[in-house]
């Protein structure tokens, strides 16, 4: 309703989504994100950074 382009209801439906798997898992949005762009660039190309989704208990909550 609120997207004027397919990419950009894509784009949305994408932040909400994340924005409840926070919810869901009882994490604090602001501080997961700061933690996961911090650490994003100190991974390697390529690497596994299923550790980094806000249901593993590897992210301070």
């Amino acid at each position: 309703m609120f997207a004027d382009t397919q990419r950009g209801a894509n784009a949305s439906a994408t932040l909400f989504c994340i924005m409840l798997s926070y919810r869901a898992n009882s994490v604090e949005p602001y501080a997961y994100l700061r933690q996961v762009l911090m650490e994003l660039p100190q991974r390697e190309e390529g690497c596994d950074v299923s550790v980094l989704l806000p249901c593993s208990n590897t992210i301070v909550q």
